[in-house]
């Protein structure tokens, strides 16, 4: 894995958050692990797969944690934060 492709996925990651009115995680070292694990499998698997989520191994079924998953928006709703850390809620100010 390569630092640009972290530095793609951060970019990526970025322009979604702006996009829907998150922020991203403001925690660097947390935040790097997980694009870092983003990168590795777009690398390794053709897809960026949410490292946090465990892949079955059939692309068909494993659509649905593709970064961002199709599980971010309730958590972060729910919660704050997805699952992964990675998006978080903007804070009302």
């Amino acid at each position: 894995m390569t630092e640009e492709g972290v530095e793609e996925m951060r970019t990526k990651a970025r322009e979604y958050a702006k996009k829907k009115g998150y922020v991203l995680n403001v925690n660097d070292k947390q935040l790097s692990v997980v694009l870092r694990g983003l990168a590795r499998n777009l690398e390794r698997f053709g897809a960026a797969y949410c490292p946090c989520r465990l892949r079955s191994g059939d692309p068909e079924k494993d659509k649905i944690i593709i970064c961002p998953c199709i599980y971010h928006e309730e958590e972060i709703e729910e919660q704050g934060m997805c699952h992964c850390r990675l998006f978080f809620k903007k804070k009302s100010e």
